[in-house]
């Protein structure tokens, strides 16, 4: 069993829905601390050549909280229409517009406010058009000793599912120790993504957009190729 754990982005980069399609099951924390810095409620488009960052806005409350104990504002829906209107202006001459911009609007215009919710089913939507079967379970739903922290909570989630694999993203290359994982039994590999670079219709090419950028550019079919352009990298 090889699993991927990961906090819960909202219309991710590619490189999430790779490391999704790579495992047989997928862990989002939904019982983790929210971050103002973390891409909970955020990504980033390309606007006239350059990143532009997105937010969706929430309920002021602490940032102490969990992400599943987060609300969208009252006043969501107003933002949301704007950004809408922002993806619409700078992606309309993209290739694969009229397919994309559709799916970006059920995405956005999701009616569940609770932040995990609205953050999950935008994951859901973009895994299932990229036709990725693993299941999403929400790490709040397993009895483990959820006090652990870091590579301690890893660990207990990987034998609560039985795992023999764990991958994580190339940059948290840092927070893990592989004699520690192997000490219990489980082997450790990273997923690093091959250079990315496709005709996004700029002067020049802006890595680490959200999929709505890889889509709009590529389609649905040449993005799932894109899913396996990556390498697995040991500890």
């Amino acid at each position: 069993m090889v699993i991927g754990i990961m906090q819960p982005y909202f219309c991710p980069y590619l490189g999430y829905f790779q490391l999704i399609n790579k495992v047989d099951q997928f862990v989002i924390y939904d019982n983790i601390e929210y971050s103002r810095r973390g891409w909970f409620s955020r990504n980033r488009i390309a606007i006239n050549d350059r990143a532009n960052l997105f937010s969706i806005p929430l309920k002021r409350d602490s940032d102490y909280l969990h992400v599943n104990d987060r609300f969208l504002s009252d006043s969501s829906s107003k933002s949301i229409a704007k950004i809408l209107r922002r993806i619409e202006n700078s992606y309309r001459h993209a290739d694969y517009y009229s397919e994309i911009f559709p799916v970006v609007k059920s995405v956005f215009n999701c009616q569940n406010t609770n932040l995990f919710d609205y953050i999950q089913h935008s994951v859901v939507v973009w895994k299932n058009l990229l036709n990725i079967n693993t299941p999403l379970i929400r790490s709040s739903e397993l009895e483990i000793d959820h006090s652990l922290k870091a590579q301690n909570k890893v660990i207990a989630i990987c034998k609560h599912l039985n795992a023999s694999t764990y991958i994580n993203p190339i940059g948290g290359t840092p927070l893990y120790d592989r004699k520690h994982f192997s000490e219990h039994g489980l082997n450790i590999k990273f997923l690093e993504m091959n250079p990315l670079k496709y005709n996004q219709q700029n002067e020049r090419f802006i890595s680490s957009l959200s999929v709505i950028d890889v889509l709009m550019h590529n389609g649905i079919d040449k993005t799932i190729e894109l899913l396996s352009e990556y390498k697995l990298k040991q500890a």
